[in-house]
């Protein structure tokens, strides 16, 4: 980590820039990550009465009891249904349009990003007011048919939610793959008499398998900690992210210790499907791309069944954010809907949300500076400096990923509530919670440019007498550009919806449109939630056209 000068123990060694920057991590992931872990994992082995010594009260608690038993169930359940109905629709999604021509394949790639980075309760919220038992399109069925469509409320409504969200993950990861895979492949596969769905099993799939249990386990974490949609849609079918913020809340101030034990469950169950994904996804393969697939003209029966497949599935996707803008527009009493159109409830957001609003770009704005300065740096360090500092930065990089937001909020409750450092109801906390969230897509993206940049160019730089620090600003840091962008816009766009931490941090001065949206949705406040879902979704689509136009394509690297 110290570079050796001279002689002597003070004089002996020579701190350098990038050691600056390590440490600086170390401190950083330290008081934010490994400490929150720690003091959730400790609560989680005490109990109210006998503070400071280990108990494992809270766990029989929990699994002697079945409603929590149940939630854990329930959990495991609809994201298990949900994690396999996407890999069927993304999978079968992504070969299609990449195999065969799709007339108008760059606009479906494009609905279908935006529904991928759209937030999910806002789509369980678009669905309830399309399907719910006063919905539109239940209504319609009601009436002109005399149909009574099964209830969107619970299971269903949950996975239909994950489903038509989710899936996007597993096309463009599914896609990514199977654009490198050789057609001299499937050709020598028909050469030997496969072909077909013999081929795709035979050839494609093995090929293919790990990066689909790659973007199986995003999916299958995504859902597992997501808070929003069981808590809108899921009415009595508890799962554990609202399992743990009604423990908090009822045990705030009184036991917070099994909120803790209930949260650290959550955490393990997300860290074995982790390890079991990179176990599974081991064996990856190399492929020389010197031929890549062309699309082909399908004919016949097969070419309609096949733009039937994706358009509707592209619809079914991007219809919630079409209904909801539409209905943004529409006349409210109350939270009945009228008949005409009008901007009244945009007036309205203004005038009750303006600083939910302001707060959503200023602690936005914050977080992705500090992402992208400290990410940039991160990655360098993650990359160039190799050794058992920079692997344990890259592994606290990779953390959050499976820690769901609900419960890195309650660990930041529980450790920066009180003592030396008191953060609690701060806009400081919620910008500290998007930061650390929200750094590996900025991490993932500049370390992966940069490890296509010859060293040798740095270290010319450094030849020639400079130091690192302007080497690294001057030389490296211009050429990851690319990389830096693209990381620093995906952590935009997930920064602004972020919910599950947020309503775990925020305060009345604290809110920002997703909580803001979330709390009209509770208060039946369906014009004004319309129109801040509204809102929320242009700044995520302007910001994904900026995405796209600096990139240069319609695709999103995942």
């Amino acid at each position: 980590m110290f570079k050796r000068k001279g002689r002597g123990f003070l004089q002996g060694y020579r701190i350098d820039f990038w050691d600056v920057i390590t440490l600086i991590s170390m401190i950083f992931f330290g008081l934010f990550l490994i400490y929150p872990v720690s003091r959730l994992v400790v609560n989680a082995f005490q109990t109210k009465g006998a503070i400071g010594e280990i108990s494992i009260g809270n766990f029989i608690k929990f699994f002697s009891k079945p409603y929590y038993r149940n939630a854990v169930l329930n959990s495991v359940k609809v994201t298990f249904f949900a994690t396999m109905l996407t890999i069927f629709i993304g999978v079968t999604l992504a070969y299609i349009t990449t195999n065969f021509k799709i007339k108008a394949v760059k606009v479906i790639n494009v609905l279908i990003i935006i529904s991928m980075f759209s937030p999910p309760f806002i789509g369980a919220y678009s669905w309830i007011l399309m399907l719910g038992r006063a919905g539109v399109i239940t209504v319609f069925f009601q009436n002109v048919f005399g149909i009574t469509l099964p209830t969107i409320y619970g299971f269903n409504g949950i996975l239909l939610v994950f489903t038509l969200n989710l899936f996007p993950y597993i096309y463009m990861y599914t896609k990514g793959a199977l654009k490198k895979v050789d057609k001299s492949l499937g050709e020598a596969a028909e050469s030997l008499g496969d072909h077909g769905i013999k081929k795709v099993i035979k050839v494609s799939l093995p090929l293919i398998t790990p990066t689909i249990l790659a973007g199986a386990a995003i999916v299958f974490l995504r859902a597992f900690a997501d808070y929003g949609t069981p808590r809108l849609i899921g009415e009595g079918y508890i799962v554990m992210p609202v399992l743990v913020y009604n423990e908090w809340l009822s045990e705030t101030g009184s036991n917070a210790f099994f909120a803790s034990a209930v949260a650290f469950i959550m955490m393990i169950i997300a860290v074995v499907v982790f390890l079991l994904q990179m176990h599974f996804s081991r064996k990856n393969y190399n492929m020389s791309m010197l031929n890549p697939p062309e699309p082909k003209k399908l004919k016949g029966i097969g070419n309609i069944l096949a733009h039937v497949f994706v358009y509707f599935v592209t619809t079914l996707s991007i219809l919630p954010t079409i209904y909801i803008t539409i209905i943004s527009f529409k006349n409210y009493k109350g939270s009945i809907m009228i008949d005409g159109y009008s901007l009244t409830n945009y007036v309205l957001v203004w005038a009750k949300a303006k600083s939910s609003i302001v707060n959503t770009f200023k602690f936005g704005i914050t977080a992705i500076i500090v992402i992208v300065l400290l990410g940039t740096m991160f990655a360098y360090v993650t990359v160039r400096k190799r050794n058992p500092f920079s692997r344990s930065l890259d592994a606290c990089v990779q953390l959050p990923y499976v820690i769901p937001g609900t419960i890195y909020g309650l660990m930041l409750l529980i450790s920066y509530n009180s003592g030396l450092i008191v953060l609690t109801g701060t806009a400081t906390i919620i910008i500290i919670a998007y930061i650390i969230r929200r750094m590996p897509y900025t991490v993932r993206s500049s370390a992966s440019i940069l490890r296509q940049i010859n060293p040798n160019i740095e270290e010319a730089s450094l030849s020639l007498g400079y130091s690192s620090l302007p080497t690294f600003f001057k030389v490296t840091m211009p050429v990851m550009i690319p990389g830096i962008v693209s990381g620093a816009i995906l952590s935009w766009i997930t920064v602004i919806q972020e919910l599950s931490s947020t309503l775990m941090l925020y305060t009345g001065k604290t809110s920002t449109m997703s909580t803001a949206i979330f709390q009209e949705v509770n208060r039946s406040s369906y014009g004004t939630a319309s129109a801040l879902a509204t809102i929320l979704k242009i700044v995520m689509i302007s910001s994904l056209l900026l995405f796209f136009k600096l990139t240069g394509n319609a695709d999103v690297d995942m």
